[in-house]
């Protein structure tokens, strides 16, 4: 039987995992943003493709002359935001499971090249308690502060 740790971190693989596929494996590296404030799971990702940094659905923005295209598809985003939400429903239960504290927002970091994962998790309200931010306002300005530091 599997720890909670493993489990954990099982169910973080597989977050990846998806955006993997989504991007055919094709970055340099993954970002993952997910959320879980009170009923409220939200999720995204973007990636760093030939040393650009790009959003999900402007991941052709980065591709060199010859290469082939992304299929960044809304119904394909759609498809891999609903599973990584699911998979956050998953880790939420796992907590509740282990009686564990659950984090409200996760920072996933994944080096395609090294196969090294850098997590940040966060236990206090994010959002929840900022009535202008949202979950999106919250990944958008992740990816901007990635983009100026370029890492």
């Amino acid at each position: 039987m599997k720890n909670f740790e493993e489990c954990f971190s099982d169910i973080q693989t597989d977050m990846i995992s998806i955006c993997l596929e989504y991007v055919e494996n094709r970055a340099n590296k993954v970002y993952l943003y997910a959320s879980c404030e009170g009923d409220i799971i939200s999720s995204n990702f973007f990636y760093n493709i030939n040393h650009k940094y790009v959003k999900k659905h402007k991941l052709n923005d980065a591709i060199h002359l010859g290469e082939e295209g992304y299929d960044v598809s809304t119904e394909r985003q759609f498809e891999v935001l609903d599973i990584i939400n699911k998979d956050v429903e998953k880790i939420k239960k796992l907590c509740e499971e282990c009686d564990r504290e659950m984090p409200t927002e996760l920072k996933l970091i994944y080096d395609v090249i090294s196969g090294e994962l850098q997590a940040e998790y966060k236990y206090e309200l994010v959002y929840l308690k900022d009535a202008v931010k949202t979950a999106n306002t919250i990944a958008n300005e992740w990816f901007e502060e990635l983009k100026q530091k370029g890492l």
